[in-house]
């Protein structure tokens, strides 16, 4: 019952009076699996008797999101009313019965579009008692146009019949043309749910995000202003004394451990890859964030993936010029292996994700199986596009920055570490660094979740970038201050430690998704389950990998400047 495929068909948007207007198949699933789709014509449906092109995609970002269009073949033309008309015959013997209770039982909503239009439709109910079935057969289009444009679209379902076993089902269908004076930029309007993303709670968590940053800046300029003023003081006093006193006094604070602050990192082919990704990732977020606040987005089908992708890897010379002069700073000599790691960590951590969940997919026939063909242009805009900018990143970045400039010489011995409190341990502090950026976040994940999982389109993205810049800030604050103490307890192990404290936001993000998924959704099944929490997993580490940036960025910036400032002999 399926239509045979055709070429490709280019719609125009502006249509002419008699012209042949396309309705799109998409999905069909299960309402409260939003992402468990799998094509329209997988159940049991027939097709109309007009026969032109079957699915096709326009981007690769709709490609990836598993956008199946088929063409309905209904025959529907701009400004041409259409009475109810019989389009096709369901001979339902047991097996197509079974197929339709089975979608009825578990609430399927199917998805079809017109002039990209999304538009929603449930395939049937039950009775009270759940023991018999009904098909809605009667499709009751409404289009409204201003013009020679389509600016609405409403679908109303009617004709309900019992699924009894070995019965033809007549399909049909009208059509309603009205003038409308809605404008064809403002279409989506009717999409987006003011309610939900401007409620109050939204506002009071971006107040409370700002009250939180006026805290942290404040502490961070005590400890800058006060704390460490108080600290030149001691150590100029120190210095006017003859080497008896000195030795005599009590030295302590971080002055002492000045000549190992600046020795590489552990591991710095592995760290120097991560700060890379991290900026990488920040300046895609930047970008993208900015794109969808000056573009709608949202209106068009994979476009906000699309973008992300190309941005991407548009950017990789980003995460090559940071990563690549890092590592050359700190002394590294592997400077190719380290380019292939800052250029495939993240790409093969999305994409090692992303294949398992598609076998998973492929298991189920769900529409969100990737087609081979998307995996070959994925791999290569890797190889391809990637790999060299990053290539070209990491040259400039060891060229420009790569040479050490600290302003403390490094001892050729590391300073052994005195003990210290439990709480300065560098494990305690990774574990609570992330508690307060998480906090001035956790909110918007609320709706940034419900609009990825749940039916709700996301468009308030001034909102997204000022929490983005709040994140910032409170990220940087935060690991300035678990640094400073940790400096000042005599340990210099400052590099992972301001990396993972401000890291460890993502545990608590992942956490939190275990949180939404049991008492914020309905979802049920492994392919839901693993999607959601494999795709989780994946933003969380991202998410972590870029604070973690972040973090050590601005804690670099302050350990070098604290340390300009004071004379050591």
């Amino acid at each position: 019952c399926r239509p045979p495929p055709k070429p490709l068909l280019v719609i125009e948007c502006p249509y002419q009076d008699k012209e042949e207007v396309v309705l799109w198949m998409n999905t069909v699933g299960p309402y409260h699996n939003r992402q468990e789709t799998y094509k329209y014509f997988s159940l049991p449906f027939c097709v109309g008797s007009k026969k032109s092109i079957s699915h096709y995609h326009e981007t690769l970002g709709e490609a990836l999101q598993g956008v199946e269009l088929e063409f309905s073949g209904l025959d529907i033309k701009f400004k041409d009313d259409v009475m109810q008309t019989t389009y096709c015959e369901i001979d339902l013997d047991k097996g197509r019965r079974d197929a339709f209770v089975y979608a009825i039982k578990n609430h399927y909503w199917y998805q079809m579009y017109i002039d990209d239009l999304p538009i929603w439709g449930i395939v049937g109910e039950a009775d009270e008692n759940g023991e018999d079935y009904y098909l809605w057969t009667y499709k009751k289009l409404e289009i409204g146009y201003n013009g020679n444009r389509i600016v609405d679209v409403n679908l109303t379902s009617e004709g309900k019949v019992k699924l009894v076993p070995n019965t033809k089902i007549q399909m049909s269908y009208s059509v309603k043309w009205k003038k409308s004076d809605v404008k064809f930029e403002d279409r989506f309007d009717k999409y987006l749910d003011p309610s939900f993303f401007q409620h109050r709670i939204h506002w009071f968590s971006i107040f409370n995000s700002f009250m939180m940053v006026i805290f942290l800046v404040g502490l961070v300029s005590m400890i800058l202003m006060r704390t460490l003023r108080k600290d030149y003081a001691r150590y100029s006093k120190e210095e006017e004394m003859d080497d008896m006193d000195r030795d005599l006094g009590d030295e302590y604070g971080w002055k002492q451990v000045h000549g190992d602050v600046f020795r590489p990192s552990s591991h710095p082919l592995i760290f120097s890859s991560l700060i890379g990704s991290g900026c990488q990732i920040f300046a895609v977020s930047l970008i993208v964030i900015v794109v969808a606040m000056i573009e709608d987005l949202y209106t068009e089908r994979g476009s906000m993936l699309s973008t992300a992708i190309f941005v991407y890897a548009a950017t990789s010379p980003v995460n090559g010029y940071f990563g690549g002069s890092l590592y050359a700073r700190q002394g590294g000599r592997r400077w190719i292996k380290q380019m292939f790691i800052g250029a495939f960590l993240i790409p093969a951590m999305v994409c090692g994700t992303a294949f398992f969940i598609n076998f998973i997919a492929i298991y189920y026939h769900a529409s969100r199986a990737i087609p081979f063909g998307t995996m070959v242009a994925v791999c290569c805009i890797c190889f391809f596009v990637i790999l060299p900018l990053n290539l070209v990143g990491t040259i400039l970045g060891r060229n420009l920055s790569g040479q050490p400039n600290f302003p403390c010489r490094v001892n050729a011995v590391p300073r052994p570490i005195p003990e210290k409190k439990w709480f300065m341990e560098p494990a305690v502090i990774v574990c609570l660094g992330g508690i307060l950026p998480f906090g001035s976040i956790f909110i918007e994940m609320y709706f940034i979740f419900t609009s990825f999982w749940a039916y709700k389109i996301y468009y308030v993205y001034g909102f997204m970038m000022l929490v983005l810049v709040i994140l910032c800030i409170v990220t940087v604050c935060v690991t300035i201050v678990c640094t400073y103490f940790l400096l000042n307890a005599e340990d210099y192990r400052w590099q992972w430690t301001s990396f993972l404290s401000a890291a460890s936001t993502a545990i608590y993000v992942y956490m939190y998704s275990f949180y939404y998924y049991f008492f914020k959704t309905k979802m049920y099944g492994l392919f839901q389950t693993s999607f959601y929490f494999g795709y989780m997993a994946v933003f969380s580490t991202a998410l972590g990998i870029m604070c973690g940036a972040i973090g050590y960025m601005g804690t670099s910036a302050f350990v070098r400047k604290i340390y300009t400032n004071v004379k050591i002999d």
